[in-house]
């Protein structure tokens, strides 16, 4: 995985309002976990825009006062309103220990069946997996150049060695489907949808059984 470098502070007290100083200094509160204890920290906004605003998966060699650790970011959270990022977990890893994340998927290739009028479907930006951080890849390629109209490519079909994936076997990856067949999974969807949305609201509007009363 490609490593990127971000440097932080500790934080000498915990809490809420000592969080919001911190904001207001243009740094975000942090923490990581997953080694022998939790250290709480701040890194300067400014630095974080490289790992936040990309597709991509990294790798953090983390510094905190002097302290070397390898880590991954687990969580961000941001204010509901602003935007403005809250919280950052970043997780402790090892060379010796499995981890679960989520890496890219790029497709490569001119699809015969794009070149014959078709559509190329992506059902996944991204996909789960796990395995030892040497052996996870920056990206997952899928070559869709034999993909004819019909044809889809199965989470199962993906070989990658040394890794593990999480995400459905049975699911497709990437399809190629004419504009007529995606205009009626989309119709069928909507009417599902329908569906469900009226059984609610007829299960919402039945009266109480006979025998049956309200809950105090």
């Amino acid at each position: 995985m490609n490593t990127v470098s971000l440097s932080g502070s500790l934080r000498e007290n915990v809490g809420k309002k000592d969080a919001r100083k911190h904001r207001r200094d243009g740094n975000v509160p942090c923490v990581l976990y997953g080694g022998k204890e939790q250290i709480h920290f701040i890194i300067p906004e400014r630095d974080l825009t490289q790992v936040i605003f990309t597709p991509n998966s990294y790798l953090i060699a983390l510094n905190v006062d002097g302290k070397e650790y390898m880590a991954i970011m687990q969580d961000i959270q941001y204010h509901p309103v602003t935007d403005i990022i809250l919280h950052i977990d970043f997780l402790q890893i090892f060379d010796d220990k499995p981890l679960i994340i989520s890496v890219p998927l790029r497709y490569e290739g001119s699809s015969k069946g794009v070149l014959q009028g078709g559509r190329l479907v992506r059902k996944y930006r991204k996909l789960k997996i796990k395995g030892l951080i040497n052996d996870i890849p920056d990206e997952i390629v899928v070559n869709i150049t034999e993909l004819a109209i019909g044809d889809g490519i199965k989470i199962s079909e993906l070989k990658y060695d040394d890794i593990e994936f999480l995400d459905k076997p049975s699911s497709i990856a990437v399809a190629v489907k004419t504009q007529r067949v995606i205009v009626e999974e989309e119709e069928e969807e909507k009417a599902e949808g329908e569906g469900d949305a009226a059984e609610g609201d007829a299960k919402d509007g039945e009266s109480p059984k006979e025998g049956e009363g309200k809950k105090e």
